[in-house]
């Protein structure tokens, strides 16, 4: 998969920009708070239709403006695709190969990538609700069907707690929110599973290789819920018993108690807890072989690698991790790199490449 240009029209601190870009690895160079993330920030959003720095829409658009707008024109194994993506006071609007779609489930799929931050290594060591968000978007990217049940689990499950904040819960409402719930839950939980047990396929090889067989990564998917069910129809059944089983302490709580809302997802290394007990070179090991991973797993399930997105991440990686990781994109995957300073990166995989020097929203290449 590749993004040959995109443009951008008053996009955070771009008045407009219309850029095409190398198959293999673009690189973006300039001081802080010039517009390097913002320019990787308008492909994860022209990906994913938000933003991975702020859940404010109103955020992206430049100042004194009403609406913002990034087109891309992408390649895959199957097509050359053109995407568009507008976001203004009224919502989003999104085109694939120029036609309008109703919903943005329909849009989001067509362009993959795999963003690393160096707030990713919170993966690891922050909290479950960082976890819950990484697995969300990652399923979200490979599984329509994904998004549509994340979406109708999140609206039942604020219908519910609403209904137990009331003074008088109406038991009956109770009763049908959480057979809903239960639907939706049973498909997220096996996708979820699904997702963390190849995620581990895939990184336990790759932290091995990284550690030179010396530490064996596992990760380990830790619903909120117990249960024994392995298919949706049986797993449905077993939630809406313990939904009832819930409910007077969800009642005397005034809110929703269990479900796929509470999971978290656990890392160790030769059997310890890596959150707890890891060392900070383990945690940042971890992560790398998490990201590293989902690149895998989305060519296992679209048959092609998505883009990758390094924004500021090799100054916090050591020789060895920025190696390893570095080698492991080389010639497969298109890459788009952020930083300071070019000496940040490995000179190996820069004989293939287009740097581009962003200066207060202007682009030098």
């Amino acid at each position: 998969m590749i993004l040959n240009r995109i443009h951008l029209g008053n996009f955070r601190n771009y008045e407009t920009l219309d850029l095409e870009f190398h198959p293999k690895l673009n690189i973006f160079i300039g001081r802080n708070a010039q517009g390097k993330t913002n320019l990787l920030e308008s492909i994860y959003f022209l990906a994913l239709a938000k933003s991975h720095r702020t859940s404010k829409d109103k955020e992206l658009i430049r100042f004194n403006q009403d609406e913002a707008f990034v087109n891309g024109n992408i390649t895959t194994s199957y097509s050359n695709l053109p995407l568009s993506l507008s976001v203004s006071g009224k919502g989003k609007r999104a085109k694939v190969n120029h036609m309008e779609v109703s919903k943005l489930s329909q849009y989001i799929g067509h362009l993959n990538v795999v963003l690393f931050a160096p707030e990713d290594l919170n993966i690891v060591k922050g909290s479950p609700q960082i976890r819950r968000k990484f697995i969300n978007m990652e399923c979200g990217q490979i599984s329509k069907v994904y998004i549509n049940m994340l979406s109708g689990y999140q609206k039942v499950l604020a219908q519910k707690n609403n209904y137990l904040k009331q003074k008088n819960v109406d038991r009956v409402m109770i009763d049908v929110l959480n057979e809903q719930l239960a639907y939706y839950a049973s498909l997220i939980i096996l996708k979820r599973q699904q997702f963390v047990d190849t995620i581990e396929k895939y990184a336990r090889k790759i932290h091995a290789d990284i550690s030179n067989g010396q530490e064996i990564l596992a990760v380990r998917y830790k619903p909120n819920i117990k249960y024994e069910a392995t298919e949706v129809g049986a797993l449905e059944q077993e939630l809406k018993a313990l939904f009832q089983e819930t409910l007077e302490r969800e009642i005397e709580r005034g809110q929703a108690l269990i479900g796929p809302h509470r999971d978290d997802i656990a890392f160790y290394i030769n059997d310890f807890d890596v959150q707890t007990y890891g060392s900070q070179g383990q945690q940042r090991t971890t992560a790398l072989s998490v990201k590293l991973a989902e690149l895998e797993l989305i060519n296992e399930e679209i048959g092609e690698y998505p883009i990758l997105l390094l924004d500021d991440v090799l100054s916090e990686l050591d020789e060895t991790r920025q190696s390893h990781l570095l080698t492991s994109i080389r010639n497969r995957v298109q890459t788009f790199v952020t930083t300071t300073s070019i000496s940040d990166i490995n000179h190996a995989i820069m004989d293939e490449m287009q740097a581009l020097g962003i200066e207060d929203g202007k682009v030098k290449v």
